[in-house]
């Protein structure tokens, strides 16, 4: 396996397999081409024998001190060896370095794989304005009526 910066090449890539590997859920157009264009040096991906199987697109803006995993992708027969974590670590070393204190990110309350692994490396979850299923989770978080889970974790 190798770790690398994430290239704007890598797009037609991502968005030809990235649904696929969320079980048919349609999320390629959460992955527009300026995410990898403009977030070279804070996004990875992960190759084996020249093959993407995995990416994270990550974001250090405004304000500096914080840092937003914007989508993470691991391939269905590359998950639970540590491809995720890797990528996670990768990019809180980054942000460290680029003075971010915490990371922000968020899924939807569906993804329970999601939220198990976000708590596994550390995350917590934000209170939201209403509960589902148990979870905090913000009402009509992107404008389009849907909810999301939203976590932060403090970088030491």
């Amino acid at each position: 396996m190798r770790f690398r910066e994430l290239r704007e090449s890598d797009h037609a890539t991502v968005t030809a397999v990235v649904d696929a590997w969320w079980g048919g859920r349609p999320v390629a157009d959460k992955l527009p081409r300026l995410f990898f264009r403009l977030f070279p040096e804070t996004s990875f991906a992960v190759e084996e024998n020249g093959e993407l199987v995995a990416f994270l697109v990550g974001i250090v803006g405004s304000p500096a001190d914080e840092a937003y995993v914007h989508f993470v992708g691991v391939h269905p027969d590359h998950r639970s060896v540590g491809l995720g974590r890797g990528l996670y670590e990768r990019f809180f070393e980054e942000a460290r370095s680029r003075g971010c204190r915490s990371v922000r990110a968020i899924t939807s309350p569906v993804n329970k794989g999601s939220i198990a692994f976000h708590g596994r490396m550390g995350f917590e979850i934000l209170e939201g304005d209403r509960e589902n299923d148990g979870v905090g989770v913000h009402s009509d978080y992107d404008g389009d009526g849907r909810e999301k889970v939203v976590f932060r974790r403090e970088l030491s």
